[in-house]
């Protein structure tokens, strides 16, 4: 999900410096909240998660849904200690702890997990638990740790400031891309299928969302034109890409970031090739209307719920939003889910 800012540009809104953090943690701020009231929704099931974890120097431990903000928890972190949250659950999530170390968790799961702190960096994860929760986990945190290995940043901006090249930046999101599916291969009959999506989401996301955004990033920090970065035409870097429509896919906050950019990348390229510019609106009104307009079904769900939950975070000129709001639940509304959640922030 994107921060919305209504004082400026969606660019603008994209590069500064709480991009990523937003990305991976708006629904963790909606939680501080402080919402008491938990809504059910239909197939739940009981969903466990437990976490034993060495070396953490913080006096409280938390569990952070990405998907909602009624699944959280949060412990006194006693060393050695077990903490075991259960919730319910009828769709995969995403669990964040002490918001660093992600785990993955469909309907019905049982899993531990053993972290191990080095200073304020996570140095080890071992899993346990239900055979598959374990196998989806496993192939979770394998792209993770490809990430880490050829140093791919989350924040976009942070790569402009240590000047790494568009070129690189775009190889290695390629690299992302292969490796992930090479992983999801390999895992192949032994991960859920939701998982896969997601998992796959989240790198296609993060990739899809530097090739469109970068180059024009480092063109405004570093001055450097598009076309002397070599990366190609730039016009033609998400030729082929099929956007997705499941629901796991859609629950993943990079993969509805980079929806949310898509449709001004698009709406630029159509008007490069009419030799015309495109101006990307400013106004929370405008975004939502040009976006209603683009997506249809589960995907302008996504992007609508994205940028109305982020506009609510904002806490400014709440009564603003209201309208939209009612069309979007009159209109748009796919998951139900979203539209109780709303409701619920409201309050």
């Amino acid at each position: 999900m994107v921060y919305y800012s209504d004082k400026g540009s969606i660019t603008k809104a994209i590069t500064n410096n709480q991009y990523f953090i937003m990305t991976k943690k708006i629904i963790m701020a909606l939680g501080l909240l402080c919402l008491s009231s938990v809504v059910s929704f239909a197939q739940n099931k009981r969903t466990v998660l437990s976490a034993t974890i060495d070396g953490y120097k913080r006096d409280m431990v938390y569990f952070d849904c990405v998907q909602s903000p009624f699944i959280r928890q949060e412990f006194h972190a006693n060393p050695g200690e077990e903490h075991v949250y259960a919730f319910d659950t009828d769709r995969l999530v995403a669990m964040i702890v002490n918001g660093r170390t992600t785990v993955l968790l469909m309907p019905g799961d049982s899993l531990h997990v053993d972290i191990q702190y080095q200073g304020k960096q996570v140095n080890e994860l071992k899993f346990s638990g239900s055979k598959q929760a374990v196998a989806d986990n496993e192939l979770y945190a394998a792209v993770a740790a490809y990430r880490r290995s050829i140093r791919y940043k989350l924040q976009l901006l942070a790569c402009a400031v240590v000047d790494v090249k568009p070129a690189d930046r775009i190889n290695d999101s390629k690299k992302l891309l292969d490796q992930t599916r090479q992983l999801v291969a390999q895992s192949k009959g032994k991960v859920a299928a939701d998982v896969v999506n997601y998992v796959s989401a989240e790198s296609e996301g993060l990739a899809y969302i530097s090739f469109v955004e970068y180059p024009p990033m480092y063109e405004e920090t570093r001055k450097l034109p598009i076309a002397q970065q070599g990366v190609g035409d730039y016009w033609k870097l998400m030729d082929g890409t099929k956007l997705r429509g499941d629901m796991a896919s859609l629950s993943c906050p990079d993969y509805c970031s980079f929806l949310l950019l898509n449709m001004a990348y698009t709406k630029s390229k159509q008007a490069h090739e009419k030799g015309e510019t495109y101006q990307r609106p400013d106004k929370i009104e405008d975004m939502f209307e040009q976006l209603a307009a683009f997506y249809d079904g589960a995907c302008r769900d996504a992007v609508l719920y994205s940028i109305i939950t982020n506009y609510i975070q904002g806490g400014k000129d709440i009564e603003r939003i209201e309208p939209l709001i009612k069309q979007f639940k009159e209109k748009y509304c796919v998951d139900k889910r979203h539209a109780e959640i709303i409701d619920a922030i409201m309050q």
